[in-house]
């Protein structure tokens, strides 16, 4: 598999990182040499051991001679969606766009859906939580059919972004990019959005249906050029009336990345502990005590199966059902969307599925 990635910031080299496990060849385009450099020199090496020699670096999407395989999009919010129209000209089998799939406005968001439909390449969001080896072990345990009908699901993902502003050491804090502007992306709401994800899937497979309804409750920094959400709030109703939270933040310390689905008969509770292990948590209507698994793991694994998880689904005929689908991180963006405009205007929102 011949790979580009777009942006050579802390995603850009996990997913380098990754491709170069899976044996794929790696081009990285930044239109900045500091951040090419500070790849080669720093951040890759400090993470993974030294710098893998086979990996390219270019400036210019026009030093691209070759025709990629796949694309992946690494870069801020805002330029999503741009570089994905680019990267269409390209004729990859399949672009990886990183989350937030775009901004809160979604503008371009539909054109970008039109021109995917209108060809054979298969896009695909970066929300990799649903992937992990816990997760799928949530979906066994689901299907087993043994905790009965599903009351409520709460999912939070609460941590202060002190550890993004580590692995982006160049950022002084959240005014020196997207991640102090809501309205580009970042915030709570963009920045953590892998829990609204989250809270998407397992209602997606506990056969609740999709989100239709909004209630967001939103604390929000204006200071200097920084407009964002440092605590997010939202209230969640389902088409088929299942009625769950999500809580993400960007102030706890340690971090907690927690999701609870309570039934009537039993619970699962899935923990991301850290950045090695995974657990969870079930009884059911057969069980006395409560059973846990740990699922241990190290970063690069996150990333190593979401790479793995698109080679194989690339080649199959339907890539809709893969669980970071396109289709799906619109679903996600159109909650993003909804859930700020019930937080600044203090009120419910009804949510249109039709982006």
């Amino acid at each position: 598999m011949n790979v580009l990635i777009f942006g050579a910031g802390s995603i850009g080299n996990h997913l380098a990182n990754a491709s170069r496990y899976l044996n794929w060849q790696v081009t990285v385009l930044d239109i900045d040499p500091k951040a090419l450099t500070r790849m080669k020199n720093e951040i890759y090496p400090s993470r993974y051991g030294s710098w893998d020699d086979s990996i390219h670096l270019i400036e210019n999407i026009n030093a691209v001679k070759f025709k990629p395989d796949f694309i992946i999009i690494g870069t801020p919010p805002d330029s999503h969606l741009d570089l994905a129209l680019k990267a269409l000209d390209l004729d990859p089998r399949g672009i990886l766009i990183e989350k937030p799939l775009c901004t809160p406005s979604m503008d371009g968001l539909s054109e970008f859906k039109n021109a995917i439909n209108d060809s054979s390449i298969k896009a695909y969001v970066g929300y990799n939580h649903v992937l992990g080896k816990a997760s799928q072990k949530i979906g066994e345990l689901i299907k087993s059919n043994n905790f009965g009908n599903i009351v409520t699901i709460d999912v939070e993902f609460r941590e202060h972004w002190g550890g993004i502003f580590a692995a982006h050491h160049w950022l002084s804090g959240p005014s020196d990019s997207y991640l102090g502007s809501f309205k580009n992306g970042g915030g709570a709401t963009g920045e953590h959005s892998h829990a609204i994800n989250f809270w998407q899937h397992l209602s997606e497979l506990t056969n609740c249906g999709k989100v239709s309804r909004i209630d967001a409750t939103m604390d929000f920094v204006k200071e200097g050029n920084c407009f964002y959400d440092r605590v997010s709030s939202i209230n969640l109703i389902t088409e088929k009336n299942l009625v769950g939270r999500v809580i993400q933040d960007v102030v706890t310390k340690p971090s907690k990345k927690w999701a609870r689905l309570q039934f009537d008969a039993g619970f699962i509770e899935w923990n991301c502990e850290s950045n090695v292990k995974d657990s969870i948590s079930y009884q059911d209507c057969n069980m006395n005590n409560i059973d846990r698994i740990d699922f241990h793991k190290n970063r690069p694994d996150d990333f190593i199966i979401e790479l793995e998880h698109i080679e194989e689904n690339i080649s199959s005929e339907h890539s809709d059902s893969s669980p970071i689908s396109l289709e799906k991180g619109c679903d996600t963006m159109a909650i993003i969307s909804k859930a700020y405009k019930s937080g600044l205007e203090k009120c419910p929102n009804i949510l249109n599925s039709k982006i």
